[in-house]
């Protein structure tokens, strides 16, 4: 008995042959299904799938070849079995054609049945593996047609630029980035360009490509494409090993590292400035502190006291800028805390004027406040609006003439509360005024050579007040005045 029954559909208007096949095959473990003519064999053989059909070549409604070509049409696999009394060389041949696995004369035994059966049955066997091996073997292709088409646009898509070189030295792949980055319009898939890429590239791919053995370190090379620093690139170049450890090629990554060598130029720049910045004080300290020191300078009881005075003045600009530049990398980093309040600001700016009052009053300076009614209070740090509010008022008083004028200006505008502080002072030149929020800034003239200051104090300013999403505005005339007109948020 087999222990997998196949399906087997008879087609025989032969009724005694018909039930005594069918029972023959199903004691012999055979699932069988059974059609009395050619019609009724097309619609079940048609309907689903069999193993195997024994087909009756001569029948009075329709021919037996007829059957099998119908079934090999819709089933290819289901092995067809003709039989007939009336065997001959021609319908042999036919029946081979239209797809028939063999030909067994009528009458037959039951053994040469079962044994045609079981052929048949090693054949679907057959039949069936190979067509499970094409569809995997076809669903592995799609996957891998699928995977290389997903590799495909996630490279095509990444900012990074990306080189592929075969052995030989030509290219194999590339994307928009390399060429866009590399200025290489045109190139082809399967060129040699070694000479078209910049010379430390092609130099170190020349390298990976004319060594004997493999080279299985990646390297770096930082590239200046465009003068004055318009585009630096880093090229990282990498081996690409075949499963026998050979060298297959080498890949180029790219990538645009302009920003990153502007941001050093401007950190270096920083350094730069904050050393000549501290250096200034401190080497004046040194000298004043030098020649109290020596011991063959005579210096009277009231020099000693203008040095010591004056290098107090010193030290304290000096403290001044290290708290300065603490409170930028504060900003920077996002660690400065922060209480926010509900603020009157007309409050700040009266109290910082009662702080400046013997400033203001040395100079003769008047003070106008114009404060529309009903201010919204605003919701900020009270240290850090009184720190934007005194140092805006402080250079109002600094940089002011004697007798001269400050006006305070308190109104709003839609969502914003609006402080503006005008002054009759010196001014400053279109070029100082471009530069007013650089760090270490300072405009330096005539009338500005004997007035102190950090150079950072606006610039602090001006991030204090971006940080609440505000905004500053300056307008200045030389040798007639300067407003800074500050837009705070009201709902903040």
């Amino acid at each position: 008995m087999l222990e997998i029954k196949p399906n087997i559909l008879i087609v025989d208007d032969e009724r005694g042959l018909r039930i005594g096949t069918q029972r023959l095959l199903e004691e012999e473990g055979y699932e069988v299904t059974t059609a009395e003519n050619g019609y009724e064999g097309i619609a079940l053989g048609t309907s689903c799938e069999f193993d195997a059909a024994i087909i009756d070549m001569k029948m009075p409604d329709i021919d037996g070849l007829d059957v099998l070509s119908a079934i090999k049409k819709v089933f290819p696999n289901t092995i067809c079995i003709i039989a007939t009394a009336f065997a001959s060389y021609e319908t042999a041949i036919e029946a081979t054609r239209l797809g028939a696995f063999s030909y067994i004369p009528k009458p037959f035994t039951p053994d040469e049945l079962i044994y045609q059966l079981k052929l048949a049955y090693k054949q679907r066997t057959l039949l069936k593996e190979a067509e499970n091996l094409k569809k995997e073997r076809e669903e592995q292709l799609l996957e891998i047609a699928n995977e290389k088409s997903r590799l495909n646009t996630i490279i095509k898509s990444i900012s990074d630029g990306v080189l592929v070189f075969n052995k030989e030295g030509k290219v194999v792949y590339y994307n928009s980035s390399a060429i866009k980055y590399l200025d290489l319009p045109g190139i082809q898939i399967g060129e040699y360009i070694p000479e078209k890429i910049p010379q430390q590239i092609s130099k170190i791919l020349n390298k990976y490509l004319n060594s004997e053995n493999i080279i299985e370190k990646s390297y770096a090379s930082q590239i200046e494409l465009q003068p004055n620093g318009q585009l630096f690139i880093e090229a990282v170049c990498s081996p690409i090993k075949n499963p026998d450890k050979t060298l297959a090629g080498v890949v180029v990554v790219i990538r645009n590292i302009t920003e990153l060598k502007k941001v050093d130029l401007i950190k270096s720049q920083f350094v730069s400035m904050v050393a000549h910045e501290l250096k200034t004080p401190m080497a004046a300290v040194q000298g004043f502190l030098n020649i109290m020191l020596d011991g063959q300078i005579p210096l009277t009881y009231e020099k000693q006291q203008e040095y010591l005075s004056r290098s107090v003045v010193r030290l304290k600009s000096l403290l001044d800028l290290v708290n300065d530049l603490l409170d930028i990398s504060r900003m920077e980093l996002k660690t400065k805390q922060r209480e926010i309040v509900e603020i009157d600001i007309a409050e700040v700016i009266k109290s910082t004027l009662l702080i400046l009052e013997l400033d203001i009053q040395k100079k003769g300076i008047t003070v106008v406040q114009n404060f529309s009614e009903k201010l919204p209070v605003i919701k900020t740090d009270m240290n850090e609006i009184t720190r934007v509010i005194t140092n805006i008022l402080s250079n109002a008083i600094k940089y002011n003439t004697d007798k001269g004028e400050i006006k305070i200006v308190l109104t709003t505008a839609q969502n914003y509360l609006i402080i503006k502080i005008s002054d009759t002072g010196i001014g400053m030149k279109p070029e100082e005024l471009k530069n007013l929020f650089q760090e270490f800034f300072r405009a330096k003239n005539e009338k500005t050579r004997n007035i102190s200051g950090t150079g950072l104090g606006l610039t602090i300013v001006k991030r204090i007040i971006e940080s609440y999403n505000g905004k500053i505005e300056v307008d200045s005339q030389y040798g007639k005045g300067t407003t800074f007109t500050i837009f705070y948020p009201i709902n903040t």
